[in-house]
């Protein structure tokens, strides 16, 4: 029998422990399973371990990095037997360790959600992007909580959005309601044409593109940006992208569409080029599915921008 790991992320008070209990107590989740809880973090809030007991729900608590093992987990296993377990991660410990560890028999990662406090989330994308982007880079659902009415969700999510664009996301106001993020205000025309895409918006429209393909299938875009030719492309193809700090100064990712035009050959790589083109969705490998393929109807030389990096904001 295969025994579903749920793996809950977040960094202190970010609001795990409501999460868990949340979840527990409407006991549609757990419902007569026997449950192991493993907490590795001590927040403020506490478990109610009476309600604990009362859904069949047995938790135990590691305090170090260094006692969480593969052994350890064996031996709970053998111990309690659990029919599904949730771990309570402490978000000081890198979530992709925990990905790549080898799991007792039977035990496989189902899940993993990372809370966060919205409230907070700038001030941590600042000062410990490269945490945050662990995180969520393995997440399946992103939790926004304390969501104020001056919040601005769309700034949430292009920001997890470029590290993570297949992560569900749910925003939570202060007194539990769910939000809507609702559209985001685009900050160029989409009636134009073609739709003209300045330097300092090419990040928004990237993810744009990602999430609402509808918004340009079949329509004109006019952008800049520098030439990647890969040998394993085909003649007739290049990318004309941006460079983007994802995590850290140390990660810089390119950001760009495949884009077909005969002129591709004669294109240099680090080349910055004004491309006009149409936009249709289609399949692609390079994508795991399908995405924007660019048909080049102009390429023109063009100047690097004064900031070559992309920002989502």
């Amino acid at each position: 029998m295969q025994v579903p790991v749920y793996l809950i992320t977040g960094f202190l008070e970010s609001g795990k422990t409501s999460f868990i209990q949340q979840v527990i107590l409407e006991g549609n989740f757990v419902e007569d399973e026997k449950t192991l809880l493993i907490v590795t973090e001590e927040g403020v809030e506490e478990y109610d371990t009476e309600a604990l007991e009362r859904f069949n729900v047995a938790m135990v608590t590691v305090e170090d990095k260094k006692d969480f093992t593969v052994d350890y987990l064996k031996k709970l296993r053998r111990e309690y037997r659990p029919d599904q377990v949730i771990i309570e991660y402490n978000g000081m410990w890198p979530v992709n360790e925990f990905v790549r560890m080898q799991l007792p028999f039977g035990w496989e990662l189902y899940q993993v959600v990372t809370t966060v406090d919205a409230s907070t989330f700038q001030l941590y994308l600042n000062n410990m992007r490269s945490l945050i982007a662990d995180m969520i880079v393995s997440t399946s659902m992103v939790i926004f909580n304390r969501c104020r009415e001056d919040t601005d969700l769309q700034l949430l999510l292009r920001n997890v959005r470029v590290l993570n664009s297949r992560t569900e996301m749910v925003f939570e106001a202060e007194n539990g309601d769910i939000l809507d993020p609702g559209d985001d205000i685009l900050p160029f025309d989409l009636e134009q044409d073609p739709i003209t895409i300045e330097d300092e918006d090419y990040g928004i429209w990237y993810l744009d593109a990602l999430d609402h393909p509808e918004h340009y299938e079949g329509r004109q875009i006019l952008i800049k940006g520098m030439v990647f030719r890969s040998k394993n492309f085909e003649p007739d193809v290049f990318v004309p992208g941006r460079m983007a700090m994802t995590c850290c100064a140390e990660d810089i990712t390119f950001l760009g569409f495949m884009c077909k035009s005969r002129h591709a050959v004669r294109l240099k790589n680090k080349q910055w080029v004004r491309v006009t083109a149409e936009v249709r969705s289609e399949y692609k490998e390079e994508y795991h599915g399908i995405g924007p393929v660019l048909y080049a109807k102009k390429i023109e030389g063009a100047k690097k921008p004064e900031e070559e990096l992309v920002y989502f904001n």
